[in-house]
């Protein structure tokens, strides 16, 4: 018996490990993509061309900067308070503390579930093939929750601050920038990824 305890934790600490090199190495390479820093504009007042090829090169770009410590402050209470209002468990009606659970009554698709690092949406159809691979999902501690919700749609209705965010005037102006002045912001969403819990999302290249 304590050959196979010392086997299995062997084996964590190897998955583990693994983990950690792969995340280490994602994060150099992400660093070197060159498509992070602050918004910066033209002196005509358009966003940086600069800024939109990297953008088109590599199908995002990490800005950098641009919100306040009070600013950042007010969507950390807000998530934290979102997170914290959460079902107990898929179906339940009410959270950890016995309130009211968050999207209780909503009539539109609010939390989506997920066995912890899986990828439950990844090679499938859903979402209109969004999610066109199916991503590695490491096998989570033996005390894990059976499911975490690991998206929350509609996020605006629960926080204010959020929806402040949502119509900061330089991100709308990026926004602009790439899809063109006639646009109309429509969606908004929490992806959770708490360490050792949050599942896999992969985007259609």
């Amino acid at each position: 018996m304590n050959d196979l305890v010392r086997s299995a934790a062997a084996g964590a600490a190897a998955r583990e490990a693994a983990m950690r090199a792969y995340l280490a190495d994602g994060a150099r390479r992400a660093a070197a993509l060159g498509n992070r820093g602050p918004i910066r504009f033209t002196p005509e007042g358009g966003v940086h061309p600069d800024i939109l090829d990297a953008y088109w090169r590599c199908g995002f770009y990490v800005f950098e900067g641009v919100l306040g410590q009070e600013e950042l402050a007010d969507l950390e209470a807000d998530v934290k308070d979102i997170l914290g209002r959460l079902p107990v468990a898929q179906g339940a009606a009410v959270d950890a503390k016995g309130r009211p659970a968050l999207g209780l009554g909503c009539t539109a698709p609010t939390l989506f579930w997920s066995k912890p690092l899986g990828d439950p949406m990844g090679g499938t159809s859903l979402a209109y093939g969004r999610h066109p691979v199916k991503m590695h999902e490491p096998e989570a501690a033996a005390d894990a929750p059976a499911e975490i919700v690991y998206l929350i749609l509609g996020s605006l209705q629960f926080s204010e601050a959020q929806l402040r965010l949502y119509g900061h005037p330089q991100l709308l102006a990026v926004a602009a920038a790439v899809n063109g002045g006639d646009f109309a912001p429509f969606n908004e969403a929490i992806f959770s990824k708490a360490p050792g819990l949050g599942a896999s999302v992969t985007w259609r290249p």
